[in-house]
């Protein structure tokens, strides 16, 4: 591909309008790809050695969010929880933006690994921008100053799995100082990658269970999803017995499956709003 890049100055129509808004605009953008406008855009951002949880929570709200919303995901393009939310952006057919803290030329490119990365955003309609010119290499404070960037293209920022020191929460603060939405997924205390999220929950950002969390603050539209199309294996399985008012002793009797799974796999359902509990140890589909 092509290593093709553009400047877009501030004064310019296609420097992106959230950004503009902001407090320190950068007065230039360098720019590969096209930035993608018109549509909600939610920054994710989060550990550079993100747990299992951490992955798959990732995942699964980016995939909740594509198959029930439009909107563009900016990220970092940083390893961790920034590659992860690329890749699935991408895997769903969302557009996604990755800011970087380097030059964008191959040479300059930082993270290395991603290379291959950035020309599959791009590839897709997405973009990978700096504020930085060729040749400029990804040195340690030009992280924290692209963060505003990140916050600044978007709506909301969402930090999965964090220190309570760490870039992550960095971008958090901006996005408070822009008066932008800040969401936080909740972890272990246990765990030292759950201290920043569990503390921005303290201090007030939004507690994320499942997409239609991110979705009602921003007033993303949510597109109605079919159960049925969505669901897959015991899941799936369960809903389909869930057609009129089941208990739970009813439901291990006809799956065969043990108290405790069923139990599980119920409450998953009812968090992505597919059942409810209707008294006792009923439930129905929702």
């Amino acid at each position: 591909m092509s290593e093709i890049i553009q400047t877009i100055h501030k004064k310019d129509a296609a420097y992106p309008s959230l950004l503009k808004e902001t407090a320190e605009p950068p007065e230039k953008l360098f720019v590969r790809g096209q930035i993608p406008e018109g549509l909600p855009a939610l920054a994710v951002v989060g550990s550079r050695k993100p747990t299992r949880y951490g992955m798959e929570a990732t995942e699964k709200l980016i995939r909740e969010l594509a198959a029930s919303a439009e909107l563009i995901i900016v990220s970092g393009l940083a390893v961790g929880i920034d590659t992860i939310a690329h890749k699935t952006a991408l895997s769903c057919g969302l557009k996604t933006i990755g800011v970087l803290g380097s030059g964008l030329d191959r040479a300059s490119f930082f993270p290395q690994e991603n290379w291959g990365l950035s020309e599959k955003i791009i590839e897709a309609g997405g973009a990978v921008i700096s504020e930085y010119p060729e040749g400029t290499p990804g040195l340690p404070h030009h992280f924290p100053a692209r963060n505003r960037i990140i916050a600044g293209l978007s709506q909301g920022t969402l930090v999965i799995e964090a220190k309570e020191k760490s870039g992550a929460l960095i971008t958090a603060r901006l996005a408070l100082e822009e008066n932008r939405e800040v969401f936080a997924v909740p972890g272990s205390i246990f765990s030292i990658y759950s201290e920043g999220p569990n503390l921005l929950i303290q201090r007030g950002a939004k507690l994320v269970r499942n997409a239609k969390d991110i979705a009602d603050e921003l007033n993303i539209p949510m597109k109605k999803t079919d159960a049925a199309e969505q669901l897959e294996g015991d899941e799936k399985i369960l809903w389909e017995l869930l057609s009129e008012e089941t208990s739970v002793d009813d439901l291990v009797a006809k799956t065969g499956l043990h108290a405790k799974d069923v139990l599980t796999l119920l409450s998953m359902l009812e968090l992505k709003q597919f059942t409810k509990k209707i008294g006792g140890d009923a439930w129905i589909r929702a």
